[in-house]
Parts: structure tokens; sequence; C-alpha cells
């Protein structure tokens, strides 16, 4: 591990989450997933097959849920609509955890939706249903009522800026006037053109585009991106800025000429959407923690590099975080969840994230390729595998004395090291009925030598919505066979315990 991360993951394991205040555009995110097999016959256009939809929070409450994913308090202040979708933005904020006694509601207008139709990973389409006209009168004068004892309650101040018709000047000037008398910073993702409204604010975050269309500098290299900076720097009285640059990375400067550019830490880019709402609000949670803002941009660089591997606007938990930052532990140790708690927070991160979660589980001592076979396949039914262990005891009491060969620790360690398992959780029971209702997957597996035995969970999770799968085996590919074959080459220890290795 490089001194710098080991320098990170201490930051982030003494981290003390901060009380962050919100203010911006709130959005619902709709995502529709089907399939696309055919061409219509009316027109040159694709057949959407509908199978399933969801609602996340987008904008502002994207900002949001990132930060409640990290345990960080959030009070936040915003419009919706007088509709069903703006009382829907409200109850995820409740259930979230955060204080929405901020978000008012303008009945003139609509709750701003964006709806995307998905087909596997790819966006096919999107639908947005939206009002942009900046809030008046008495919803306007209730957000600016509403600013000051936000700012009072916040340890640093966001804002999310949309172009949605909250952040207009006004909103803008009296929440950098409330933060600059109290002392407290204040984080900006741009939308406007002119970057000289937000004034007083301590660093804007903006993307490549907007930093070039703001400070009209083309940003093909990295003098061009020192010029820009500078730029906008003196042009809104920032100390800093931050302007993201996708596969490349992120750029930053300070008032006083401190730059870098930090390399991306995606692994694999599936959806960019939400990236610059988890990189702000990273980025907050570390500045107002005290974090110097190098290492607090490093950190959120990480919390962005994680969320573009999932699909939509996604989230990073302090897990996830301080597993990417660990290299040696990230693909074995990292996956092995040892307490109920952590999986109830995985699977609600995950469900969050909109994944398909896969079951499967067994003794797995002396892993060979029927196992490996199984577990790929259960892989390919969902976008998470868990696999649940039985304890060295619960093996015992199943498969006799002198098993397992291999003790818990070392099976979990060879199952975390598999790129087709995403959580390994041990179990002590006989079988895993209860970490089954525990997790309630969408899809539990099982070999197929389980069809006249009865699979354990089946009618919790066929309950629940999900489904069953039997996975045909390999012929003569076993545990047992394996150690029956090497007592076999060893005939002298043929009637002793195998030998663990």
């Amino acid at each position: 591990m490089s001194e710098e991360s080991a320098r990170l993951l201490e930051r982030l394991r003494a981290l003390r989450a901060p009380r962050i205040g919100i203010v911006g555009d709130l959005i619902l995110d709709r995502y529709v997933r089907g399939e696309v097999h055919r061409i219509s016959p009316e027109a040159p256009i694709q057949i959407f097959e509908e199978r399933e939809e969801e609602e996340r929070l987008g904008g502002a409450g994207n900002v949001v849920a990132n930060l409640a994913a990290m345990g960080a308090p959030v009070r936040c202040v915003g419009v919706v609509g007088g509709d069903d979708l703006g009382r829907a933005v409200l109850a995820r904020l409740r259930s979230l955890g955060a204080d929405g006694r901020g978000v008012f509601v303008d009945r003139s207008r609509p709750t701003p939706r964006k709806t995307r139709f998905v087909a596997g990973v790819q966006q096919v389409l999107r639908a947005d249903r939206e009002e942009s006209a900046p809030i008046r009168g008495a919803v306007l004068r209730s957000v600016l009522r509403a600013i000051p004892r936000l700012v009072r309650a916040s340890d640093l101040l966001v804002l999310s800026d949309y172009g949605k018709g909250v952040c207009v000047e006004e909103v803008v000037a009296a929440v950098v006037a409330a933060a600059r008398r109290a002392g407290k910073k204040i984080l900006v993702d741009p939308k406007a053109l002119d970057f000289a409204r937000y004034r007083g604010a301590h660093l804007i975050t903006p993307n490549r585009v907007e930093a070039e269309r703001a400070s009209g500098v083309s940003l093909a290299k990295r003098a061009d991106l020192d010029l820009a900076a500078r730029r906008l720097i003196a042009r809104a009285g920032l100390e800093a800025i931050v302007i993201t640059l996708g596969r490349e990375g992120v750029y930053y400067r300070t008032r006083k000429g401190a730059s870098r550019v930090i390399p991306t830490q995606a692994r694999a880019v599936f959806d960019v959407t939400g990236a610059g709402d988890t990189m702000i609000a990273h980025l907050a949670l570390h500045l107002a923690a005290g974090t110097p803002l190098d290492e607090a941009l490093a950190l959120a660089n990480v919390a962005a590099g994680i969320v573009v591997g999932k699909l939509g606007a996604a989230t990073a938990t302090r897990e996830e975080v301080l597993a990417h930052l660990s290299p040696s532990a990230a693909e074995t140790d990292s996956k092995v969840v040892r307490d109920r708690a952590s999986l109830d927070r995985l699977a609600a991160a995950w469900r969050r994230d909109g994944k398909r979660i896969v079951f499967t589980n067994g003794c797995f001592d002396l892993l060979h390729s029927g196992h490996l076979a199984l577990l790929r396949s259960a892989r390919r039914r969902g976008d998470v595998l868990v696999v649940g262990v039985n304890a060295d005891a619960s093996v015992r009491r199943l498969k006799g004395a002198g098993r397992p060969v291999n003790p818990l620790e070392e099976r979990m360690a060879v199952l975390g090291g598999l790129a087709s398992v995403d959580a390994v959780v041990p179990f002590a029971e006989d079988t895993p009925e209860s970490l089954i209702r525990r997790l309630t997957p969408h899809v539990l597996v099982k070999g197929s030598d389980w069809a006249e035995r009865g699979v354990v969970g089946r009618e919790w999770v066929e309950a629940h919505g999900g489904t069953v799968v039997l996975e045909g085996l390999k012929p003569g590919r076993s545990t047992s066979a394996t150690i029956r074959k090497i007592l076999g080459r060893e005939p002298a220890r043929r009637a002793g315990r195998p030998r663990r290795r």
C-alpha cells in the first residue's frame, strides 16, 4: 500500500461525519429497465419491452443520498411541485434521514423528473418532465427565510444548481452572504455560464464543458487548465476550483497557485450519471471535517470512481471506499461480511442502486471446477453475488469428522479472490434460512442435486417476488470425490484424516 493510500485510509477511518446543508434543485430520477430485440413495423424505431422500474433522488437529492450513505446528517432547502412526484421526493428524503423542513411546495410547477429507459447497461432514451422558470413570490420568500436557519445548523454548505429554477440570483446571494458571515465554506456545483454569480463561494466544481464555456478556454492540455482555472478563480473570487475531466480524472487549483491532476479511480465505467453529485458530496464531507483539499479531493475521486461503475444515480458507502483504498484486501478480505449489520447496509446500498442480488451457499471446502462453474453461472443471473459459507462446526455436523479440510477463514479468502463473487458471508447454523430471510435475494441459486431434497429458503424468496434456480452440476466434480482421490493416492493414510494444508 502506498503512503498516500495509507494516509487516506486513516483519514476515512477517523472521519466523524459533519453536518452538511444543501440548497438546490430536487429531481426525481426514474429508471425503466427492459430489453430491445426488434424494430417497430410502424416506424424505424426500437421496441422497448419494459420489465421493471424504480425511482431515485436526482440533482441535489442525489447529493443528499451520497452524504446519507456516508452517515452524514443532512438538511436541505429546495422546492417540489404539488404533485405525486413531489410527495415521492419528500418521502425519499425522510427515508434517508434528511431534514427536509426547508423543502417547500410550489403548486404552480411540476416536480422535475428524468426518465431513463435502460436496456442492459445502455440508456436507449431519456424523457424529461420539468419547469425551469425561476421560483418567485411566496415560494421564493420561504426559501430565503429558510437559508439562515440552514446555515446555523450546518458545518458546510453545498449549492447544487441544476438550472431548474431554485438557484436564482437572490437565493445564491443569500446563501453565500449567510455562509460568509458565519465563517462557513460553501461549495458550488454550477450550472450558470457566468460564474461571477457565485462570487464569494469557497470552491466550484464544474465539469470540463462547463469550465470551457465559463472561461472561454478550450481545455486541450494542462496549460489550458491552468489558464482557465486562474481566470475563473479571479472572476468568482474563489479560494479554489475543481474541474472534473471524466476518464482523465480531476484537476484542481487554489488561489495560492497549488495545482494537480488526480487520475481517475474508476475500474470500469458503466454510467457517469450523478458522478458530479458524488464528487461534491464527498468533497464537502471531508472539507467540513478539516481534511486538506488535496486529500479530500483524492477521497472524493475514489468515491466518484466507484459510482461510475454502477448504473444510474448511485452512491458510494464508507465500506466501498475503504475497500477500494486497500488494494491488497479489496479482492479478498474486503468481500468478507462478518456481521449482519454490515450485510444490511450493503444490501440497502445495492437495492438503492437498482442491483439484482443473487445468493447461493455451501461449504466450499477444497474449491474445484464444479464450484467455479456454479458461481460463474449464478453471477450472470444478477448484478451482485452473495455467497453464504458454513462455519467449521456446521460443516462437521453436515459432513462428519475430518471436515472441513480447510478452515472457514481460508475458505472465505479463496471465495473472496474470485471475480464472480461480490460478498462472502459466514453462517453458523446448519442451513442458511435466517441469512436468506435477512438478505431476501432476487435470485436464489442451488445445484440441481437439491431438486428432490428441497431448497432451503425457496418459500421466502418466492413469496417476496424472487426466483429459485437449480444449476446443473459437472458430473464427478465434488469435494468428497476429490478427497477420495487424494486418499487413493496415499493408501497408507487412507484410514486417517486428510492432511490440512
